[in-house]
């Protein structure tokens, strides 16, 4: 589920970098140059936590998956 919202994040990234680069003048003086650096930057930060997180996230097994889903704890029992 995760790494769908990732997938789902990466995307609008994308889609605001798409229509947002050819808008932005870093080359631009004063207020203008500044925000584009800043916009870039940032956008870079979240795109750059988003793949990390959708790379770096460990999977889950289908056995904690199921104790997570019921919510019981495993009880061992040693018969002799």
């Amino acid at each position: 589920m995760n790494k769908n919202r990732y997938l789902l994040c990466l995307l609008i990234c994308g889609l605001m970098l798409y229509y947002a680069v050819p808008r932005l003048s870093i080359q631009a003086g004063g207020e203008q140059g500044l925000f584009s650096a800043v916009w870039l930057a940032f956008m870079l930060m979240a795109v750059a936590g988003n793949l990390t997180a959708m790379l770096y996230t460990p999977r889950r097994t289908a056995v904690t998956q199921k104790t997570q889903l019921t919510g019981k704890r495993k009880i061992r029992s040693y018969n002799r």
